[in-house]
C-alpha cells in the first residue's frame, strides 16, 4: 500500500485529473448554495473580493519574481498566473467563510485545503519538479548498484560498432538501468548523499566498450534522484542507445550540496565542504575504477540544471584536463548565495580573487585557448537565463570553444526546459564524444530554436 502511494504520478494521470474535478466541484457548490435571491448581493461581493485578491496576488508575485528577483530567477508567467488564480479563489472562499450561513461555511472550510493543494499541484505541473510522491518525501527511487556485476571494458567504441555491423556485438539488454551508489568523499572529506548512475545497454554486457561519461548535476534545492526523475533522462538515453547499437554515455549524477538546504556553490569552502574536490577527484576516481569508461577528457562532459548548470560551467571551464564538454541548462552567470560580499566572506575567507576565479566567464578566459565544446539551453520564458547563456557562450567562442546554444519553447526556469533540451543535447554531445553521428540536425528537433552566442 505504501509503495503504491509513493509511486503515484503527480504530473499526469488520475491524481491531477481527480483533484481538478474535486476543486471545481467544491467551488461550484459554494456558488450554487448562494444563488438564492437574498444571498446574491453577498455572492457578488465575495466574487469581487476574489478578483481583487487575485489581482493583488499577481502584482505582488510579479514584483517578487521579476522586479526584486527574490527567488534568484523569474518564476515565469505561467506560475505567476497559477498562483494569482489560486489566490483569487482563496480570497473568494475566505470571504464566503466569513459572510455566509453555517451550512455553506462548512463547505468553504473543506474547499480551502483542497484549493491550496490543487494550486501547489498545478505549480509543480508547470515546473515538472516532483514526479512521484516519493520524490516529495525524498524516498530513494533506485536500487543499489552491484559494482561486482559491472565488467571492466574490453574494447573500444569503434570495435563494438564493427562487431554490431556484423551482427556479432556482445549480448546486451534492450534498455539501460538507473542505479544508486554511495561515492565517498575519500579525498575531499565531503559527506554526500547517494549518487545515481545510468548504465546504457552496452555497459551491461559481459564485454563492454570504454564508454564516454556525462556528469550531470541537479539544481538547488534538489538531489541526484530529482535529476533523474524530473528530467526523464533515462528514457532519452535508452532511445539514443536504441539508435546506436546499445551505446550511450554513462551518466553519473553525484550530490554537490549535501542536503536540500545547502548551496555549496560547487567550491571548496568552510560552509558546506570541499565540493569541487569531491566532484573532480572523488567522483572521477570512483567512476574510472568501477565503471567501463574512457579516460580522455574528449570523452568526458559535465552538465546540469540551474545551480547544477552553473556548477558545470565553473568546473568544466576550470578543469579542461577532466571535461572536454559542458552541458549547462538555465545556469547562472556566477555562483550565487546571498550578496557578493557575503559569499566572499563566508565561502572564500575574504579572498575576492578566489571568488572571481569561480565565475564561468572569468574561468573560461583564464584557461583560454580551449578546445572544449559547450551545448547550452534556456527556456524562452526565462530571459535572465537566456542572457546568461549568451554571455557564457560568447566567452566560450572567444576562447576557441565549439558552442551551440538553443532556446526551448513554452518553458521557463523549470524541468520542462531540461526535458526539451535533453534530446538534442545528448545527440550533439554524444557525437562530439565519438559515439556516432547525430540522428538528425539540431534545427529539426521540436520546440527548440538554435541561436548564436
Amino acid at each position: 500500500m505504501i509503495d503504491w502511494l509513493l509511486h503515484i504520478h503527480l504530473l499526469h494521470g488520475w491524481l491531477p485529473t481527480l483533484w481538478l474535478c474535486l476543486t471545481a466541484a467544491v467551488l461550484l457548490i459554494t456558488l450554487v448554495m448562494q444563488l438564492g435571491a437574498k444571498h446574491r448581493r453577498k455572492l457578488l461581493f465575495e466574487i469581487l473580493i476574489g478578483i481583487a485578491s487575485g489581482a493583488l496576488g499577481y502584482l505582488v508575485t510579479w514584483l517578487l519574481s521579476d522586479v526584486f528577483v527574490v527567488f534568484g530567477v523569474s518564476l515565469g508567467y505561467r506560475v505567476i498566473t497559477v498562483i494569482s488564480l489560486g489566490l483569487a479563489s482563496l480570497g473568494y472562499l475566505i470571504a464566503a467563510l466569513v459572510m455566509t450561513h453555517a451550512g455553506r461555511r462548512v463547505v468553504c472550510a473543506i474547499a480551502i485545503p483542497i484549493l491550496v493543494l490543487f494550486t501547489l499541484l498545478r505549480v509543480n505541473m508547470v515546473y515538472g519538479e516532483f514526479i512521484l510522491f516519493s520524490s516529495v518525501f525524498g524516498v530513494p527511487v533506485y536500487s543499489k548498484l552491484d559494482t561486482d556485476a559491472v565488467r571492466h571494458p574490453s574494447m573500444t567504441v569503434e570495435e563494438w560498432n564493427t562487431l554490431a555491423a556484423a551482427g556479432k556485438a556482445p549480448h546486451h539488454p534492450a534498455t539501460g538501468e538507473v542505479r544508486s551508489v554511495d561515492i565517498k568523499g575519500t579525498i575531499s572529506g565531503f559527506n554526500p548523499r547517494a549518487a545515481d548512475i545510468y548504465l546504457p545497454p552496452a555497459a551491461l554486457s559481459a564485454k563492454p566498450p570504454r564508454l564516454p561519461v556525462l556528469i550531470m548535476l541537479g539544481g538547488q534545492p534538489g538531489s541526484p534522484d530529482r535529476f533523474f526523475t524530473a528530467s526523464n533522462i533515462a528514457a532519452v538515453l535508452n532511445n539514443y542507445a536504441k539508435a546506436h547499437n546499445g551505446l550511450a554515455p554513462i551518466v553519473v549524477s553525484p550530490d554537490q550540496n549535501g542536503s536540500t538546504r545547502n548551496n555549496s556553490l560547487c567550491v571548496d569552502s568552510p560552509v558546506v565542504g570541499n565540493v569541487e574536490s569531491y566532484v573532480t577527484k572523488d567522483v572521477t576516481n570512483w567512476v574510472k575504477k568501477h565503471l567501463p569508461v574512457a579516460s580522455s577528457p574528449t570523452e568526458w562532459g559535465i552538465g546540469g540544471f540551474s545551480q547544477g548548470g552553473t556548477c558545470s560551467t565553473q568546473l568544466g571551464a576550470r578543469h579542461p584536463e577532466l571535461y572536454g564538454h559542458m552541458f549547462p541548462i538555465d545556469g547562472e552567470i556566477a555562483p550565487t548565495e546571498g550578496s557578493r560580499e557575503s559569499m566572499i566572506r563566508r565561502y572564500f575567507n575574504g579572498d575576492a580573487k578566489a571568488y572571481e576565479a569561480q565565475i564561468p566567464v572569468v574561468a573560461i578566459k583564464q584557461h583560454a585557448p580551449s578546445t572544449q565544446t559547450m551545448f547550452s539551453a534556456a527556456g524562452d520564458q526565462d530571459a535572465r537565463s537566456i542572457g546568461n547563456m549568451h554571455a557564457i557562450g560568447g566567452a566560450g567562442v572567444d576562447a576557441g570553444m565549439t558552442v551551440k546554444t538553443v532556446v526551448t519553447a513554452h518553458s521557463g526556469h523549470d524541468w520542462n526546459t531540461v526535458k526539451t533540451a535533453l534530446n538534442p543535447g545528448i545527440d550533439w554531445i554524444s557525437a562530439q564524444m565519438g559515439l556516432g553521428v547525430m540522428t538528425k540536425q539540431l534545427a529539426d528537433y521540436p520546440n527548440i530554436t538554435v541561436v548564436t552566442p
